[in-house]
């Protein structure tokens, strides 16, 4: 018998069987206890017996019932929402985005704030997660977890703020005043890093566990996603391609002077409005040139050619050394490129590489950041709580 095998006890297999049924009951909506036993291969009694710990402890709730044959209707029970709810927050340099979900994942509250006109990181955090608690009907000491995406680098040692090249506010230190300020579990996390959270659950990236997410915006950035987990790094700092020194731009040497570094000089917004002036396209955002480009069809050919170039010195770079089956273009440059874009991309990288990823836009529209926040704080909070029920 292998040392590490570990006997089946009753304790370990009701929570084995919980943990089962209420996954099936997020997945799958309201059940009965019998279809809840025919799912999980329990008899009807000990499905009886799993669901009235559930209800007992808290987890589950009546909501309903289901007509069915000769005799009484079967009671509907699904995963109580109110047991748990979750915080996820996306921190700009303008702007923060706060959501509550509860523990089924249905967002019921949200705000947004301005973060110009102050030096009160705290102070901004605390008002937007309040606020999003008590929009959502919730109490903030049912918020069982508070996840913060937020540009920069994040230790994987500490948790905390490294470096945020837009936020010179948020520093070393801020997560525990978080913590202590809201006396619930807060977690920072690199906002392309949950974009590819968000990704992975319901965006281009499904049902993929190798896949890396370039985002263009104001910056660009890179998450790697391998076996599923995301790769961070020794520091934090893996993804921060903007720092890759490419052809068609100077190197700074001191990245503490708050210099462009080379790849975010070539592929960022900045480098692609001045690329669409130069083809004479109005001044605007670089997702507007881009769109236009695109508009423009045959006549925007030649500078979607470029942009896709730039934006292949970084994917090719990165490619050559992690070789993932696919590559997804997001930020709103990457959005508003689309197959056009990706496709360019993907051409390009093929021709400069011996590796041949797959090139696709996003697939979200909406708020990935905040997306992957929810997402990745629910996970966590689901193990909580479902693995409670081993007590």
């Amino acid at each position: 018998m292998s040392a590490t095998r570990l006997p089946g006890t009753p304790r370990l297999l009701r929570a084995l069987n919980d943990r089962a049924a209420l996954e099936l009951l997020l997945e799958q909506g309201p059940l009965t206890r019998a279809r809840i036993g025919e799912l999980t291969g329990l008899s009807k009694v000990t499905a009886s017996q799993l669901v009235e710990r559930l209800e007992e402890r808290g987890l589950v709730t009546r909501v309903g019932e289901q007509a069915g044959g000769r005799g009484p209707n079967a009671q509907l029970y699904a995963v109580r929402p109110g047991s748990a709810y979750v915080v996820g927050v996306d921190v700009g340099p303008e702007r923060v985005v706060a959501a509550c979900a509860d523990i089924t994942g249905t967002v019921a509250g949200r705000v947004e704030q301005s973060t110009k006109d102050t030096d009160d990181p705290v102070g901004v955090v605390h008002n937007a997660v309040v606020q999003a608690a008590s929009s959502a009907g919730a109490q903030l000491s049912s918020v069982r977890r508070i996840v913060l995406g937020t540009p920069g680098l994040v230790d994987p040692g500490t948790g905390d703020i490294t470096f945020a090249f837009n936020l010179p506010r948020w520093h070393r230190g801020l997560l525990a005043a978080l913590r202590d300020d809201l006396d619930t579990p807060v977690v920072f996390e690199n906002d392309v890093n949950l974009a590819a959270v968000a990704e992975a659950q319901s965006g281009a990236a499904q049902g993929m566990s190798d896949f890396v997410l370039v985002w263009i915006g104001a910056g660009v950035g890179l998450a790697i996603m391998l076996g599923g987990r995301l790769h961070h790094g020794s520091s934090g700092a893996a993804g921060e391609i903007g720092y890759l020194p490419v052809p068609g731009a100077p190197i700074p040497r001191d990245v503490s002077r708050r210099a462009k570094p080379a790849f975010q000089q070539v592929a960022g917004a900045d480098a692609i409005r001045d690329l669409a002036r130069e083809h004479g396209y109005p001044d605007g955002g670089a997702a507007e040139a881009v769109k236009a480009a695109i508009a423009a069809g045959t006549a925007g050919g030649p500078m979607l050619d470029e942009v896709a170039r730039r934006l292949a010195l970084g994917v090719a770079s990165t490619c050559v050394v992690l070789d993932p089956p696919l590559v997804v273009l997001a930020g709103e440059v990457g959005q508003a490129g689309g197959a056009a874009l990706a496709e360019r991309v993907q051409h390009e990288v093929a021709a400069i590489t011996l590796v041949r990823p797959r090139v696709v836009p996003t697939g979200l529209t909406e708020e990935p950041i905040l997306r992957g926040a929810l997402r990745t704080a629910l996970d966590a909070v689901r193990d909580e709580v479902f693995g409670s029920t081993v007590g």
